[in-house]
């Protein structure tokens, strides 16, 4: 392996100070663009369709849009990582999101509404966790498990502190001022970040030939090599069925628990609980560290799933009971992105991580995109939530069976 600033040579290969700066800083990369960029949106919904009149569906179907164009760059994104890297990505990502969130503020349009989303599909790609696994993966060698950890342990509290501090923002200043706080979030801090912390960071492996003699017959690509393994299309089946229950869950629980009966102030205590039951989920795989691999904490995350939505389903809506959902919701939550950022190179291998990741990403992403407006159709249908959870339910079951099939058999060595 070459020498690389962050890591001390030496047995183990251990973190080093550069090391360190890389992965906190864009840990509140990461913490910031989730929760203003992403989380938020559940938070801006309900001042909208009552200061607008825009209904549930039109909503979710920008955002919908917006999801969906993030699945159709994951690809070609990847691809640009492995080759060149992920400084300059994500910094056009924080400067496109941050100018993005002031348009939204002046928005009255519903079509401007669209576009607005649909090219914030593209910020998204460029700005959350895909390209930042991408860059530790390249950069902290086999220490990369465990960067990723401390990086998701930060970025797990993003829903903790955005939603209340968006409702914050909100109630003192309005929906449309508040977008304007967030924005100078991403020009500044993010922007700052992946300008000054990225630098120097190396590309990933596009090929693991790239210096082969011209005249040599062409090998076939990671990417090529993957898509003819089961166990690829096991963990892209797996990998999009927790996509696109996950998403329903996060832009439907709210206006979900409001409709049993709970009020503002109890929902948003227990939507901030979960962020903190994802952050414990990656520290008791922290405290576990090399002891287990991404193969088995993919299968614990997809058996907690399930509970989680039994109990919703089962339970009554007390404190309590919505508490005790969000310990197994929150928790599989944050081991399945370790899972997501670990589970390539441990299944099918390090070369062309962000190719492949890309690759898995795209359909899970998609599926992601229809959630949140195919739960509001299907509440509209079922005249409540109670089909829409079911339906997620039957998802998760899905997702849990394809993720142990697919992670049965011997894991390539990373």
């Amino acid at each position: 392996m070459t020498e690389s600033p962050y890591l001390r040579p030496g047995q183990g290969l251990q973190i080093s100070t550069a090391g360190w700066v890389l992965i906190w800083t864009l840990s509140l990369g990461q913490l910031i663009s989730w929760g203003t960029l992403y989380y938020s949106f559940a938070v801006y919904a309900l001042p909208m369709e009552q200061d607008l009149g825009w209904s549930k569906t039109e909503l979710n179907g920008a955002l919908s849009l917006g999801l969906l164009v993030n699945g159709l760059f994951a690809l070609p994104v990847g691809a640009w990582i492995d080759r060149h890297g992920g400084r300059w990505v994500m910094l056009a990502g924080s400067l496109a999101g941050g100018a993005l969130l002031v348009v939204w503020s002046a928005t009255s349009d519903l079509v401007t509404f669209y576009v607005l989303w649909a090219v914030m599909g593209v910020v998204l790609t460029t700005t959350l966790y895909e390209p930042a696994f991408a860059v530790l993966t390249a950069n902290l060698g086999p220490q990369f498990r465990r960067a990723i950890t401390m990086m998701t342990l930060v970025g797990g509290l993003a829903s903790t502190v955005f939603i209340p501090l968006t409702q914050f923002l909100i109630d003192g200043l309005g929906w449309r001022q508040s977008l304007v706080v967030l924005a100078a979030c991403n020009l500044i801090v993010c922007a700052g970040i992946h300008l000054v912390f990225l630098k120097g960071t190396k590309p990933g492996m596009a090929t693991a030939n790239a210096g082969a003699e011209p005249n040599a017959a062409a090998p076939r690509s990671p990417l090529h090599r993957a898509l003819r393994d089961a166990k690829f299309w096991g963990l892209a089946i797996a990998l999009s069925c927790y996509g696109l229950a996950f998403s329903a869950m996060t832009f439907h629980l709210i206006p979900l628990l409001a409709e049993r009966g709970m009020g503002t102030g109890e929902i948003v205590w227990l939507m901030a609980l979960i962020g903190p039951m994802q952050v414990a989920g990656r520290l008791l795989l922290l405290v576990a560290g090399p002891r287990v691999t991404a193969r088995q904490i993919g299968r614990v995350a997809v058996a907690m799933q399930p509970v989680a939505v039994l109990l919703l389903i089962l339970a009554p809506p007390t404190i309590a009971w919505v508490a005790l959902f969000t310990v197994f919701y929150g928790m599989s939550n944050g081991m399945m992105t370790i899972v997501r950022g670990t589970i390539v190179p441990e299944v099918l291998g390090r070369e062309g991580y962000a190719t492949i990741n890309g690759a898995l990403a795209f359909p899970a992403t998609v599926l992601k995109a229809v959630a949140p407006l195919a739960a509001a159709m299907l509440w509209a249908l079922g005249n409540g939530y109670a089909v829409v959870l079911w339906s997620v339910l039957a998802v998760y079951g899905l997702g849990a069976l394809s993720l142990w099939l697919a992670t049965g058999r011997s894991a390539v060595e990373s």
